[in-house]
């Protein structure tokens, strides 16, 4: 069974609405041979990880930068992943209050040491909430379930 992994720092109640609709467009588009699961970067480990097919992230900007527990979750799981993920594909969502420049890059950056592929642009959810920032996580959550459970992906 191929397994789709979100893993969503949701510090507030419209990232935890992101994060709800990611589930719930993966959950739409889910089959007998495939599964989404949801943590937080604090419950997720390399195990995890390891077990996932595709990834998406969701991580607010924090100061500029990836929110701090995300960026926990890569410190302790690098070098585990470094070799038996080469390839995994992954997609990010960046709630930003800024531009999201420097999550995105650093997200990136570590992704792509570890020789991941990003399989969709990143989705930027940038200034004042808006509506449809559900509805593009909806979409992004679909798109990837589909993607992988056709062997797209």
């Amino acid at each position: 069974m191929k397994q789709l992994l979100l893993i969503c720092h949701t510090p507030s109640a419209n990232t935890q609405v992101m994060a709800a609709q990611l589930l719930a467009g993966a959950r739409a588009e889910a089959t007998e041979n495939s599964q989404v699961r949801m943590l937080t970067p604090a419950q997720c480990g390399a195990e995890d990880l390891l077990n996932a097919d595709a990834l998406v992230f969701l991580t607010t900007e924090n100061l500029g930068y990836m929110a701090g527990t995300t960026k926990d979750l890569f410190d302790r799981t690098f070098y585990d992943l470094e070799g038996p993920t080469q390839g995994l594909s992954y997609a990010l969502v960046v709630r930003a209050g800024l531009d999201g420049t420097g999550a995105t890059r650093a997200v990136e950056s570590i992704c792509g040491g570890l020789n991941w592929k990003p399989v969709q642009a990143r989705l930027l959810c940038h200034g004042q909430w808006r509506d449809d920032f559900g509805q593009q996580c909806y979409e992004l959550g679909q798109m990837m379930m589909a993607s992988m459970d056709m062997g797209i992906i």
